[in-house]
């Protein structure tokens, strides 16, 4: 068909065509008023794609390893609710891994079998979930969320400058609504831990209100919406970017119910501080078409990326378990700077 398609339209070149309007127009009248053309949408402009550059060494996990293993060490860790660190903290076998002392590890951390087939050559992925997240013993029915954190230090110390151009991929698998908590919110976050040089906002911190720098976490967070029968509307997904430069938080695409099972979400961070956020459906790389949003979260310009984590979120009811959330893949990108050109300088005269 496009050949046949192809010849009729090379074809219409020797057609003669009729004279013009213009040609036809009677002597002395006025010209017709221009037809202006339709606006077309200004492209995207090029960023950073996340997964860019070279791998971190030791920058990432694909829990293929059969002896990879998690030791809960109970009762998690609660600082960010009453001031409480519970170590020794939860940690894997491999030393990639760790419970945050913020907010404690999730209930299930456990390595499994893929539940669909995902990136080629991969058959196990990282199940976490959680029923009694916020403080041990406690139960507030409110949402709480417990954090999984990648221990980058081991590969880039203190932390990647954006002058490196960092950027952070993941896959997580996106189960069917029946396996959902069915709590309409946030249920499953992808984040990085950012500094920068600001006023100082955390309210436990000893230099609260001075100039200094500051640790802030920006990431996306896969979202959950119930069945509203009233407007028509099916019960859905969405991606919920962390954040604006004043700090509110952006809708992404939406997920419907058949578009659920793999899919790819990134960061990049450059030079210039800005943030830059990705989501794709599926396990192919990203590209510039799954680009969401670029942003200065909070109005702060990114200086150093330190780590990534995952958040899983609950009601905290003590009975309701969080929704199975299935991780594969993550990975640490820099690019190489490129080197200054030096020339021997002679001897001194």
């Amino acid at each position: 068909m496009a050949a046949v398609l192809g010849v009729a339209i090379a074809g219409l070149g020797c057609i003669a065509t009729p004279a013009s309007a213009e040609d036809a127009r009677a002597p002395g009248a006025p010209a017709p008023a221009a037809k202006t053309a339709a606006k077309q949408p200004a492209a995207k402009k090029p960023v950073l794609v996340p997964g860019t550059g070279s791998i971190v060494k030791g920058g990432g996990d694909d829990f293929e390893d059969e002896k990879w293993n998690w030791f809960y060490n109970h009762p998690k860790s609660s600082e960010e609710q009453d001031k409480r660190m519970r170590g020794p903290m939860g940690k894997s076998a491999n030393r990639l891994w760790f419970e945050g002392p913020k907010r404690g590890t999730p209930d299930v951390v456990k390595r499994i079998a893929l539940p669909a087939p995902g990136l080629e050559g991969s058959t196990h992925g990282l199940l976490i979930s959680t029923r009694q997240a916020g403080i041990p013993g406690r139960i507030t029915y409110q949402m709480q969320q417990d954090d999984l954190i990648f221990a980058a230090s081991r590969g880039v110390g203190n932390g990647l400058s954006v002058a490196d151009s960092p950027s952070v991929v993941t896959r997580v698998y996106l189960p069917p609504f029946e396996q959902w908590e069915k709590r309409s919110g946030p249920s499953f976050g992808f984040r990085a831990g950012c500094f920068t040089h600001a006023i100082i906002t955390a309210d436990d911190h000893p230099r609260e209100g001075w100039w200094g720098v500051e640790e802030y976490w920006p990431g996306m967070f896969v979202c959950y919406e119930k069945e509203n029968p009233k407007k028509n509307l099916p019960q859905q997904a969405y991606i919920r970017v962390r954040s604006g430069k004043n700090g509110g938080e952006i809708r992404g695409p939406s997920v419907s119910e058949d578009q659920l099972g793999w899919w790819t979400l990134g960061m990049s961070f450059t030079p210039d501080g800005m943030v830059h956020y990705f989501a794709s459906q599926g396990v192919d790389d990203l590209t510039m078409a799954d680009h969401i949003t670029s942003q200065y979260p909070y109005g702060y310009r990114t200086e150093w990326v330190k780590t990534f984590f995952y958040n899983v979120c609950v009601a905290d009811d003590g009975k309701t378990w969080s929704t199975p959330w299935v991780v594969d893949d993550p990975k640490l990108y820099f690019l190489k700077r490129p080197q200054m050109a030096t020339t021997k300088s002679g001897p001194r005269k």
